[in-house]
Order: C-alpha cells, then sequence, then structure tokens
C-alpha cells in the first residue's frame, strides 16, 4: 500500500480575495458538472458570474458531502440557518426558466 505523502496548496493573491456570490447555476453532462456562481443586485436586470468551476459527478458528490459535514458543524456552533423566500426560488439557487 502506498503512503500518500502530505501537499502544499497554492492559494494565489487575486483567488484569496474571494468574490462574492448570491445565485449559483448548476449544469451537467454524463462526464463534468459545470456550477456558476454569480451575483444578482436588485433593480439589475442581468446577473453577472463572478466564477465557473468544473467538475467530476464524483467530486461534485464530494463536495455535496462536505458542505453537508460543514453546516453541521456551523450549525451545531452558531444554530440553525434559516432559509427564506424558498417558495420563490428552488433550493436558493437561480430563479426556474418557466
Amino acid at each position: 500500500m502506498e503512503i500518500q505523502k502530505p501537499f502544499e496548496i497554492e492559494l494565489d493573491e487575486n483567488v484569496a480575495q474571494g468574490v462574492y456570490s448570491n445565485m449559483v447555476m448548476i449544469s451537467f453532462s454524463p462526464s463534468e458538472f459545470v456550477i456558476d456562481f454569480a451575483k444578482i443586485l436588485p433593480g439589475l436586470p442581468k446577473a453577472k458570474v463572478q466564477a465557473r468551476v468544473l467538475m467530476t459527478p464524483q467530486h461534485a458528490k464530494l463536495l455535496l458531502k462536505a458542505l453537508e459535514d460543514n453546516i453541521k458543524q456551523y450549525e451545531a456552533k452558531f444554530g440553525e440557518v434559516k432559509l427564506f423566500g424558498m417558495e420563490q426560488r428552488k433550493l436558493g439557487f437561480a430563479p426556474e426558466e418557466k
């Protein structure tokens, strides 16, 4: 059995600044998930994509599990995250097209 060596993660200064996103659009094919993080502001007619992340279905599922675990830890420390406006939005993501 091969032992994995630790590795460093490099964080570029521009990436470290982060981007704000209050809208997510997700699409997929048999081989990948495309996750677009966007920012929509009141009074503006369109949202601007701030970042796009592509990943395999396996990595998307691992991301889902990591988010679930971290949200549970967050809520244990700070209390339940309440969701508002769910009647107009599907899971807090982009409004459904009709």
